[in-house]
């Protein structure tokens, strides 16, 4: 599993945003990795997609990296951020408005309130 370990590290530490998912960023194959990927989607957030059903050992390894059980999985600058759960609730309170400007990731600021007002 170092391999896997390694090769994680790698991806979190060299991409401003990483996205482990199942499925990719234009085609998300569960509902909560579409989730989140329709989240950074709309407020055009340029990251990094990882699906982890083309490699077993990524798939489990992301778990054990991050001590979380499921997928998906967001990294910013290299910190996990959370799940679908976590970054639903951080898009409609402003939290992840905030993490993405303190950590110098462009994103749409009207479209990250338009999802807010969509759901007030």
């Amino acid at each position: 599993m170092t391999d896997a370990k390694d090769q994680i590290q790698e991806t979190v530490t060299s991409n401003d945003v990483v996205l482990y998912m199942k499925g990719t960023k234009e085609m998300p194959q569960c509902g909560f990795s579409s989730r989140v990927a329709g989240v950074l989607n709309y407020i055009g957030v340029d990251y990094q997609d990882i699906n982890v059903l083309t490699d077993e050992n990524i798939r489990q390894g992301i778990k054990d990296y991050s001590d979380w059980p499921t997928v998906p999985q967001l990294y910013v600058k290299g910190e996990f951020v959370g799940g679908c759960d976590i970054v639903t609730e951080m898009a409609l309170s402003g939290e992840l408005d905030t993490l993405f400007s303190d950590n110098g990731v462009d994103f749409n600021q009207e479209a990250a309130d338009k999802i807010r007002d969509a759901n007030n």
